[in-house]
C-alpha cells in the first residue's frame, strides 16, 4: 500500500484555537492533540453546545483561522495558507452542511445548489443561470437524489424546513468534495424529518465516496454510525482543570 494510501485524508495535531475575554484573559475553545478521518470515512464528533463542535469545523473549513497547529487534508497543512486560498479549498474540496441551511432566499432551490459551483469558479452568477449543461445536469441530478426533482424551481420560502435541508445537502455534494462537514444537520429540523436527513446524507456520501465529518449532540443521530467520538476526549479544552 503506498504512503498516499496510509496517510488519513484529514490530520489535525496540536490544534489550538483561542478567545480573548473582555477582562483580558484568555479562553482556550479548543486544545485538539491528534484526531484523523480516513478517506471516505464516516466520523460522528458529538458534544454539548458550547463544546466548541462548531468551532473546531470552522477552523477545518478555513472560515476560522486557528492560532496553532496543524490541519492537513490530503497531506497538505492548510494552516499556512491565505484566506482567499483557504476559501478556495473550501468551495473545491470541501462541502458543508449548515444547521441554518444557510439558502439564499431570492434563488431557487436547483440555483442555490448551482450556486456551489459558481463559488467554486470565483464568482456569483446571475439569476438565470451561466456555466455548461454539465453543470446543469449535475445540479439536477443531485437534486433528484435527494428527493426534489418536482421543487427545483421553488423557492426557499416555498419548501418545508426538511426539504430547504436537502436542498443544502445537495449544495454541499455538488462540487464533488472529498471531505464533507456537518455542523448539527438535524438541529432544525423536526423530529420526523431527523432520521430522514441523517439517512441522506450517510447514502449521499457513500454513493459520491466522500468522508463525513458530523457533529451532534444528539444519541439517536450519532446510535447510526459506526465511529462515534466524543468532544470532550479529543478536545483537551472541556477537560477540567486539576486542583
Amino acid at each position: 500500500m503506498s504512503q498516499q494510501q496510509d496517510r488519513a485524508l484529514l490530520a489535525i495535531r496540536d490544534l489550538q484555537k483561542h478567545y480573548e475575554e473582555p477582562g483580558g484573559g484568555r479562553l482556550t475553545i479548543l486544545d485538539v492533540p491528534e484526531f484523523d478521518v480516513s478517506r471516505g470515512e464516516q466520523v460522528v464528533l458529538r458534544g454539548q453546545s458550547g463544546g466548541g463542535k462548531t468551532t473546531l469545523l470552522h477552523v477545518i473549513s478555513g472560515i476560522v483561522h486557528a492560532d496553532s497547529g496543524s490541519i492537513e487534508l490530503e497531506g497538505v497543512d492548510l494552516m499556512g495558507f491565505s484566506e482567499a486560498k483557504r476559501d478556495r479549498i473550501r468551495a473545491t474540496k470541501m462541502g458543508y452542511v449548515f444547521q441554518t441551511f444557510n439558502l439564499l432566499p431570492a434563488f431557487t432551490a436547483l440555483e442555490n445548489v448551482r450556486l456551489g459551483m459558481s463559488f467554486a469558479q470565483g464568482g456569483l452568477m446571475g439569476r438565470g443561470g451561466s456555466g455548461g449543461k454539465s453543470e446543469q445536469d449535475r445540479a439536477k441530478e443531485l437534486m433528484d437524489r435527494v428527493g426534489l426533482s418536482d421543487r427545483m424551481h421553488y423557492l426557499p420560502s416555498q419548501l418545508s424546513v426538511g426539504q430547504q435541508q436537502r436542498v443544502a445537502v445537495a449544495r454541499s455534494l455538488v462540487n464533488r468534495p472529498i471531505l464533507l462537514l456537518a455542523d448539527e444537520p438535524t438541529a432544525n429540523v423536526d423530529p420526523a424529518n431527523q432520521d430522514r436527513i441523517v439517512e441522506l446524507i450517510a447514502q449521499q456520501c457513500e454513493q459520491e465516496s466522500v468522508a463525513l465529518l458530523l457533529v451532534t449532540h444528539s444519541d439517536a443521530v450519532a446510535r447510526r454510525f459506526s465511529r462515534v467520538e466524543q468532544l470532550s476526549t479529543i478536545n483537551r479544552a472541556l477537560r477540567p482543570n486539576p486542583a
